[in-house]
């Protein structure tokens, strides 16, 4: 039960953060870029609550992304899914604890979710390969990321380690004679 409220919390967050990515933030956009909360959101997911969780709640927003507001559907869901699915991996190899490591982490999901969906809607869509835009959109949207990041890292920790308790632990009964 407390799992399915946990589920239920994450849903009605990624709805909230999608209302602050598509209202709030279009207001705050330098050189009309905005953050991806996205990447950060489903990374966390990964980090805290699983691989599993991770990647079906992934490839879920963005599909839901794609659906709502983008051009291609399945390029959102593969990317967040992946990511998602990456968190649990980054987990066993690096401490969450650490500000400098989740900053990383960030950075490492910003860059592999543009870098792909970039590669997709080459490979997909009929659009011009501009580099130099790209970098600067990719660089700009990273800092964001990491600015964002930063200032909300005290609620990532505390959410996360409710997450952590709730997805990760195993309860084991051992009988005491």
């Amino acid at each position: 039960m407390k799992k399915v409220v946990a589920v239920l919390l994450i849903i009605l967050s990624f709805f909230i953060i999608y209302f602050l990515q598509s209202n709030f933030f279009t207001w705050f956009t330098i050189a009309k870029v905005q953050p991806n909360l996205f990447v950060i959101f489903v990374l966390l997911i990964g980090l805290f609550a699983g691989k599993k969780l991770g990647l079906v709640l992934g490839i879920i927003f963005g599909f839901y992304l794609d659906v709502v507001v983008g051009r291609q559907i399945g390029i959102s869901g593969i990317m967040l899914g992946l990511i998602g699915l990456a968190g649990e991996y980054l987990d066993k190899n690096f401490s969450k604890e650490s500000r400098i490591t989740i900053i990383l982490m960030i950075i490492s999901s910003t860059v592999v979710f543009e870098v792909g969906s970039y590669m997709f809607s080459l490979i997909t869509l009929p659009v011009t390969v501009e580099i130099f835009g790209f970098l600067k959109i990719l660089l700009i949207e990273t800092l964001y990321n990491v600015i964002v990041t930063i200032i909300i890292y005290p609620i990532i920790q505390k959410l996360g380690h409710l997450l952590e308790e709730t997805f990760k632990t195993r309860n084991i009964l051992t009988r005491y004679f």
